[in-house]
């Protein structure tokens, strides 16, 4: 038995959500306590109920951009699939990409544009470490201009194969969402709604926003035995001097850190590394695993996640092992729906 078969559970497909709840924050909410070990079943919409006044809301404001490409080589005509993670300063684009046959510095794919009859050219340099190609689109127009005419919201493949509709385009977004970068949602966000904020502001809690783009990792399992063996692809994220500050001033008159979303997690705690919460901007390939040390985050507000996945160890790292184990056979067993679109849970 391996260290990552411990990771494992057993989920029916039927509990996996294809669509998202008309009202977001009508999805259910597991109140996982720490401290007392206790389970109870809420709704999203009553964590104005849930956390007090002076807690600081950490939120990741991240910009699904739509990411998926298609298109076809251009010297055979071939079918030819893209993920775009990231654009470098200097333009290029950095992406996952598969097709027939080998592919080659210098090819150059015609990116299919569902409005129109024109297409984006895209030509591939060189092929990086992790499978990740650098390739340049050959047009004047922005990255996010060229995107939002040919890419497709990547969902993810448990989400009806992947395939998008026009609804995802807001649905698959959070409503705090402002800076365009991310392959994929940040998920635990997607159950607010404005009135929700509105309420949570009027009960004292205070919103901080941090930025973490979601990139390559959050499409790779965990292939090896050892969890120490995993490397971590990195994503970068943001939190500014402003909002150090005040996490830091609420925390220190008696408030709790709430991050929402594992990627909110991880932005504080690599900006915490030092022991103190301190402004960070730059790359972070903290993998949180047993054995770290929390500085910054006191509760989680997080989706329910795929088997042996980055994500599920985190959660079981701060909830605690024996209690998470427990959370998610009931969660299995009570119905709950899983992953994306599916419902979340409150660890304090």
């Amino acid at each position: 038995m391996s260290e990552l078969d411990a990771y494992d559970y057993d989920l029916p497909p039927d509990r996996i959500a294809q669509e998202p709840l008309a009202v977001r924050s009508d999805a259910r909410l597991m109140l996982v306590d720490r401290a007392r070990g206790a389970i109870e079943h809420r709704y999203v919409r009553d964590l104005p109920e849930l956390l007090r006044s002076g807690d600081a809301l950490v939120i990741n404001d991240t910009k699904v951009v739509p990411a998926r490409l298609i298109g076809r080589r251009a010297k055979t005509r071939g079918k030819w699939e893209g993920l775009f993670l990231s654009v470098t300063e200097e333009g290029f684009w950095r992406l996952l990409c598969k097709t027939r046959g080998q592919q080659k510095p210098g090819d150059q794919i015609a990116l299919v544009n569902r409005r129109a009859k024109d297409d984006i050219a895209l030509r591939l340099i060189e092929k990086q470490d992790g499978g990740v190609w650098l390739a340049y689109p050959e047009t004047e127009e922005s990255t996010w201009d060229v995107l939002s005419r040919v890419g497709r919201v990547p969902l993810p493949h448990y989400i009806r194969g992947g395939e998008m509709t026009d609804e995802d385009r807001t649905r698959y977004q959070t409503i705090y969402a402002r800076e365009p970068g991310s392959a994929a949602a940040p998920t635990a966000g997607l159950h607010f709604t404005d009135e929700l904020m509105r309420k949570l502001i009027d009960r004292g809690v205070t919103p901080v926003r941090v930025t973490l783009h979601v990139g390559l990792d959050t499409f790779r399992p965990i292939k090896v035995d050892r969890l120490d063996e995993h490397v971590m692809h990195t994503e970068f994220c943001r939190i500014d001097e402003a909002a150090v500050d005040r996490i830091n001033r609420l925390r220190a008159a008696g408030g709790r850190c709430v991050a929402v979303g594992t990627t909110a997690c991880r932005t504080l705690e690599t900006a915490s590394l030092s022991g103190s919460l301190e402004p960070f901007d730059g790359a972070t390939d903290l993998f949180i695993r047993p054995g770290h040390a929390f500085h910054a985050v006191d509760a989680l507000m997080t989706n329910f996640h795929l088997p042996r996945s980055t994500l599920l160890v985190l959660v079981r790292t701060f909830g605690g092992d024996e209690l998470m184990r427990r959370a998610y056979e009931t969660a299995v067993a009570e119905k709950y729906r899983f992953y994306s679109y599916g419902d979340a849970m409150l660890i304090v």
